[in-house]
């Protein structure tokens, strides 16, 4: 299996995690468990992206800076 974290150790940047929904609708059933400092992209409005909280959409971020 695929462990991004092991694919990316030992880099200069923590993970960007981007949470993905075809719509609204679908976004909007799993909203309350989308955690902060997440983007999340719905496809029927592709050129934008959403943020909960945090300072830097999409990153980079220094695994100190967590």
């Amino acid at each position: 299996m695929f462990e991004p974290e092991e694919w990316l150790q030992g880099g200069k940047t923590a993970s960007v995690y981007v949470r993905a929904f075809p719509d609204m609708a679908e976004a909007r059933k799993h909203i309350m468990n989308i955690v902060w400092e997440t983007e999340i992209w719905i496809a029927e409005i592709p050129g934008h992206m959403i943020q909960f909280n945090g300072d830097r959409l999409l990153g980079p971020r220094k695994a100190d800076d967590r």
